[in-house]
């Protein structure tokens, strides 16, 4: 097995984009067809941590921009949860002018190289654009432009800093680095505010940093966005449990006079199956968080994780697709995904199934785990699947998986990842119980301001959805910063 920290040298990478290239280029400028992504060589990445997506060099961006229509009513802005000028950053760099796309990218989105690379556009703006429901063909790659935009910018070394507005002196406390709190501080800075973000863990980031692995987003690219939000003014405290080591009393005993919470939901869900409790058997936060922030692969860090011939992931979200590849560059001979349903029904990104596939990822749909079994020393060995069939939709609409009887069989296992879902951590619940929660644990927020019952807590991502992409996290942390700018500015007023 390689180490992942052996990562392959530039030279590689830009000698296999070049390869690429000479494939699609005289297709890409005949037909006018979507450019594809390129990727790293699967063999290849599928035993290191180096990105998979190459990114488009110049002039495959400048093609793309030169697709975009120019919609007098650009309903691809609709579909971004933070509203980026999609146009205008797109006709930025079909005028060559990329760091001004970048730019127009950083006056809604503090995370632009972030949501280029791991966004569901597929969902969002590209569902909205002209393209595709017009023309029923494949959109203008908004994500793919945005990731152009914002590495140009990074790699030039003329990064920018958002114009922020004199300080008003009043602290608001951010509680959580992740998505959601981040874009609620860079907002927040960008009035004058003076914003703290404080951190549970070591590191600044949140998901971002313990929930996506660097194959997926490298924590360098991470760092660059929150280094510009430090030249903004934004403070950052690790180590600082919100509710253990300081109560909100405390905080504002200290001066801040509004809360955003975006701690997020990191409270695993397990199947409550017969042996769930054996070794070898971790929820995809534990494992994902000791491999992309503890750096348990690393033999001369104290945090191990366990390893196997025979993995088994559990689920078929993003987070089920970030575990199981992670897994095959761990070493795993067999990494498996266990789903219930079909493969179509995956709620991973088409993207993300694609990459599992072509690194040699096994798919075992519509199938179950109804046991496990372990050795003589407590440590899993095998699993019991109980094979499925599509029933009639459920409440979330898709046909409901219904068991085959007399199908089960075993499969040798010594590493089980379950990747089934999360809840919030209920500690800052149990901390203030004066905040109205729902029976998902849930907090319930005005959908328009994102406040809680508590007139100076504000609430957004997974902490109130209970389960969301990065990018709709950052929507709520910017409709938050204007929801505690109008909580404030009536407060003075009073």
């Amino acid at each position: 097995m390689k180490n992942i920290a052996d990562y392959l040298k530039e030279e590689r990478k830009q000698e296999w984009r070049a390869e690429l290239r000479k494939k699609v280029k005289a297709k890409e400028r005949t037909s006018r067809e979507r450019t594809q992504m390129p990727e790293f060589d699967p063999e290849e990445r599928s035993h290191n941590y180096e990105e998979v997506n190459l990114g488009f060099d110049e002039e495959q961006a400048l093609f793309e921009a030169t697709r975009c229509l120019d919609c007098p009513d650009p309903t691809c802005i609709s579909g971004c949860p933070v509203g980026i000028n999609i146009p205008k950053f797109i006709k930025k760099i079909e005028a060559n002018d990329y760091l001004g796309a970048a730019g127009v990218l950083k006056e809604t989105n503090a995370l632009p190289a972030v949501c280029g690379r791991v966004c569901p556009q597929e969902k969002q703006c590209e569902l909205n654009c002209f393209y595709t429901i017009k023309l029923h063909k494949p959109a203008i790659p908004i994500g793919s432009l945005e990731r152009f935009a914002a590495d140009y910018e990074r790699n030039s070394g003329q990064v920018a800093i958002p114009e922020v507005a004199e300080s008003n002196g009043i602290k608001v406390a951010i509680v959580g680095s992740g998505p959601s709190g981040l874009s609620a501080a860079g907002d927040l800075a960008k009035m004058g505010y003076d914003v703290t973000v404080f951190e549970a863990l070591h590191e600044i980031g949140g998901v971002l940093k313990y929930g996506i692995p660097e194959f997926r987003l490298p924590n360098e690219i991470v760092d660059v966005e929150i280094e510009v939000m430090r030249k903004m003014g934004v403070k950052f405290r690790t180590n600082f449990i919100v509710g253990r080591t300081a109560s909100f009393d405390q905080l504002r005993a200290e001066g801040f006079q509004a809360f955003f919470i975006g701690s997020g939901a990191g409270l695993p869900k397990f199947m409550n199956i017969p042996g769930e409790n054996f070794n070898g058997i971790m929820s995809a936060n534990e494992y994902l968080t000791r491999v992309n922030l503890m750096h348990a692969a690393h033999e001369d860090y104290d945090t191990p994780v366990l390893f196997g011939k025979n993995v088994a992931i559990i689920g078929g979200g993003n987070t089920a697709m970030d575990s199981v590849r992670t897994a095959k560059r761990l070493g795993a001979e067999r990494a498996m995904i266990i789903y219930r349903r079909s493969r179509e029904e995956m709620p991973a990104r088409v993207e993300e199934v694609h990459h599992a596939l072509a690194e040699g990822i096994e798919f075992l749909n519509l199938n179950n785990p109804i046991e496990y079994f372990a050795d003589e020393n407590g440590r899993v060995n095998k699993m019991r699947l109980q094979k499925m069939e599509l029933g009639e939709p459920d409440a979330s609409g898709r046909r409901r998986p219904v068991p085959i009887v007399g199908s089960e069989y075993d499969v040798d296992v010594e590493l089980v990842i379950v990747a089934v879902g999360t809840s919030p951590n209920p500690l800052l619940a149990q901390v203030m119980p004066e905040i109205e929660v729902t029976s998902w644990g849930t907090f319930k927020v005005n959908k328009e301001t994102m406040q809680t019952s508590v007139p100076d807590i504000f609430a957004g991502g997974d902490i109130v959805r209970g389960g969301a992409t990065v990018i709709l996290a950052m929507g709520d942390g910017r409709k938050a910063a204007v929801g505690i700018d109008q909580y404030i500015k009536e407060k003075v007023k009073k």
